[in-house]
């Protein structure tokens, strides 16, 4: 009897395989997962935010990455945040500069099947990344965002639940209202799906 023995990718195979790729993967603990597309609702959510952070960032050495900047969330981890800011000089694993290694900021819009990734493995290898300040998490059905914040003795958790709510990010001299970032989303229909 043989066992069936499982390909774990180490960090060289897998950004030689992305870089080729017409697609999209993560490297989870040595596992490559494809990516998938989002809904309407996440689409439009993650793209109101980029336009908030292109807007509140523009007089600031800030600046708003799509997902399609992936990130070394941790030794061995690399990922596709919905949006990351970073501030001053970039800094990227290579000279291919597909890999961003400074975020400040990072932020998730959530569906029923990345919600638990989002809010556990993910989020603990986000909060490993020395340079993050602040990882938001956004739901796509519902006004609700949580706000984990770094402060010197760990993470600070916040919950914004209300359309009229504003997450402060006073590290960056930002702050992201949810009435924008739920602008053009009919929150019926998204509550109903």
């Amino acid at each position: 009897m043989v066992a069936n023995r499982r390909h774990y990718w180490t960090a060289d195979e897998f950004l030689a395989f992305e870089a080729a790729s017409e697609f999209k993967h993560e490297l989870v603990n040595g596992e490559v997962y494809d990516m998938t597309g989002g809904t309407g609702e996440h689409s439009q959510i993650a793209a109101n935010v980029i336009g908030e952070f292109y807007t509140r960032l523009a007089s600031s050495n800030c600046s708003a990455h799509t997902s399609d900047m992936m990130l070394k969330a941790d030794a061995g981890q690399y990922v596709y945040p919905d949006v990351s800011v970073v501030c001053g000089q970039p800094f990227y694993e290579d000279e291919s500069r597909l890999v961003l290694l400074n975020p400040v900021l990072v932020v998730e819009v959530t569906s029923p099947t990345s919600a638990t990734y989002d809010r556990g493995l993910k989020r603990e290898h986000y909060q490993r990344i020395p340079s993050l300040r602040a990882y938001i998490i956004i739901e796509q059905d519902r006004a609700h965002a949580e706000l984990y914040l770094r402060h010197d003795l760990g993470w600070h958790y916040q919950v914004f639940a209300s359309l009229d709510a504003v997450i402060p990010l006073s590290f960056i001299e930002c702050e992201l209202p949810l009435s924008r970032v739920y602008g053009g989303i009919d929150m019926g229909a998204a509550e109903a799906d």
